[in-house]
């Protein structure tokens, strides 16, 4: 990024931009940049790292606020945006997850959720608003695709749920609304920025895919530290096509292969996640045909149990059936885990995001 010529020189004479276009936002810009571009402004380098520190550790909202500033200078940055989002909403769930409708600058609303727990705080992100894949057991589908976010609307919702718990994030997930992989270049200079900007590292974080063609291979050349996590949900074409309608342009067999390619380039593995939906993709046969489908991959796979919603009648595996679907990729010797969802009360849980008509 590069802020220097895109962010606009203060006319002190008049306190107004000298230029009448849209002005792009501070945040996800890197401290040199900052540097820059304070200087470009006549003021001495060494305000570049205050305004940084202010922005990512003290998540300062106006340059108004920054009181290291000269006071003059501060009313003459007053148009200037920093990239932050204000809170329309939030629900708390009894285990302490919090999810947050923020209200963007165009009016759209994206959510975030805060996941809390002894020893570490996770940030679910979104990366879009709405989502255009239309899973079939996901809320977030069913209310449509608006638009991609932006590099400072991804990085403002980690700073948002860091200063409400006034404790660091210490890990990211990227598995709120959206396909973050439809929104690649924002969603790479947000990881970035995360990283060396707010100091989370990259092994802290995971990045959620329904998987588009060729943009898994895209990702890996980049050489991230970061974890993949593929939305499989099912182990064949015909299935995986029904819960996922997007999917039959995308063969599981090229999809897989892709993923293979991201093992042999990265030097990481893939993780797949399966939501297990009762009577659906659940049965011992189904578990099987993954085991097949993954032998000899270098994988995990992460099974979830369905998060209900309103708008489909899926059911929720009871235990036993989850127990046995675990079982048989076990003694396939495919490395699996259970993951039960945080906030799911307060429709903060995977698959249960979406806008609500609140306020």
């Amino acid at each position: 990024m590069s802020v220097s010529p895109a962010l606009p020189v203060v006319n002190a004479s008049t306190q107004e931009p000298r230029t009448t276009i849209s002005i792009p936002p501070l945040l996800g810009a890197n401290v040199d940049e900052l540097t820059n571009w304070v200087v470009q402004q006549g003021q001495p380098a060494f305000r570049g790292k205050q305004l940084h520190d202010w922005i990512y550790n003290k998540g300062v909202r106006t340059l108004a606020d920054i009181s290291a500033f000269p006071k003059q200078w501060r009313a003459e940055l007053a148009s200037i945006p920093i990239g932050r989002s204000t809170e329309h909403y939030r629900s708390v769930a009894s285990d302490g997850t919090i999810k947050y409708l923020l209200r963007l600058d165009d009016g759209q609303i994206v959510e975030t959720v805060g996941i809390p727990s002894d020893n570490r705080l996770t940030v679910c992100v979104s990366t879009q608003v709405g989502c255009p894949m239309a899973c079939d057991f996901c809320a977030t589908g069913k209310g449509g695709f608006k638009r991609n976010l932006t590099r400072a609307e991804i990085i403002d919702q980690v700073l948002t749920v860091q200063q409400d718990f006034q404790r660091r994030v210490s890990n990211i997930v990227f598995m709120g609304m959206g396909e973050p992989l439809l929104n690649i270049d924002n969603v790479l200079g947000a990881i970035h920025s995360i990283n060396k900007d707010i100091g989370i590292g990259q092994r802290n974080l995971t990045v959620s895919t329904v998987g588009i063609r060729n943009r898994i291979r895209q990702f890996a050349q980049n050489n991230l530290q970061v974890t993949l996590a593929v939305s499989l949900h099912a182990p064949n074409q015909a299935l995986r096509t029904q819960l996922i309608p997007s999917a039959h342009s995308y063969p599981i067999e090229d999809l897989l292969a892709e993923c293979r390619e991201y093992v042999e380039i990265t030097g990481r593995r893939a993780t797949f996640e399966y939501i297990l939906l009762a009577e659906v993709n659940d049965l011992p046969e189904h578990a099987l045909e993954l085991s097949r489908r993954l032998r000899g991959f270098q994988s995990h796979v992460n099974l979830i149990p369905y998060n209900p919603i309103s708008e489909v009648d899926y059911q929720r595996p009871k235990t036993e059936r989850i127990n046995n679907f675990v079982k048989v990729l076990k003694d396939k010797h495919i490395a699996v885990s259970v993951r039960y969802s945080r906030g799911l009360e307060a429709d903060a849980a995977c698959g249960q995001l979406r806008v609500n008509k609140v306020g």
